[in-house]
């Protein structure tokens, strides 16, 4: 878990928190600073697992995520920080780049979903645009049939002094 302040400049801390069982509620386990985070390790890049580890400035910590795939999302969301937050000293992914960078990543597919609602949003709005040009039309078309059926009439009536 990562958390940012909206102090300037912005401050991040990575903070580890644990569910005991039968517990609703967190405690707070360790917390560092994301400028002490010098890498992050996969551990085994063939297999999926919860595991991974954080080495830190002072400290080596394991952690394990509840799945495979939100330790995917965990590497991507530090990732992301780290390139928004750190200027220099970016800590090295190793053993998960492929989970951050990959073509299956959450992110990722959240952007394709994204794009694919821009996309059909867009599509619908043009046929909505053909559709309100033929009422336009159909409507102009009405007018001047009710213009044309009212000076008939007008004629019609002065000519027979209605």
């Amino acid at each position: 878990m990562d958390v940012v302040t909206n102090k300037k400049p912005a401050q991040a801390s990575i903070t580890k928190v644990k569910q005991f069982e039968g517990s609703t509620s967190f405690v707070r386990r360790t917390q560092w600073m994301l400028e002490q985070l010098r890498q992050v390790n996969g551990i085994d890049p063939n297999r999926d697992s919860p595991e991974f580890d954080l080495l830190f400035e002072n400290a080596f910590d394991q952690w394990v995520a509840n799945t495979a795939s939100e330790k995917c999302t965990f590497f991507q969301v530090l990732h992301h920080t780290c390139q928004r937050y750190l200027t220099d000293k970016k800590p090295e992914f190793i053993n998960c780049q492929s989970k951050i960078m990959g073509g299956n990543s959450i992110l990722h597919s959240a952007a394709d979903s994204v794009t694919s609602a821009v996309q059909k949003a867009s599509q619908a709005l043009n046929e909505r645009g053909e559709r309100l040009g033929r009422a336009e039309e159909k409507t102009e078309e009405l007018k001047n049939s009710a213009q044309q059926f009212a000076e008939t009439a007008h004629k019609l009536a002065m000519k027979h002094k209605c």
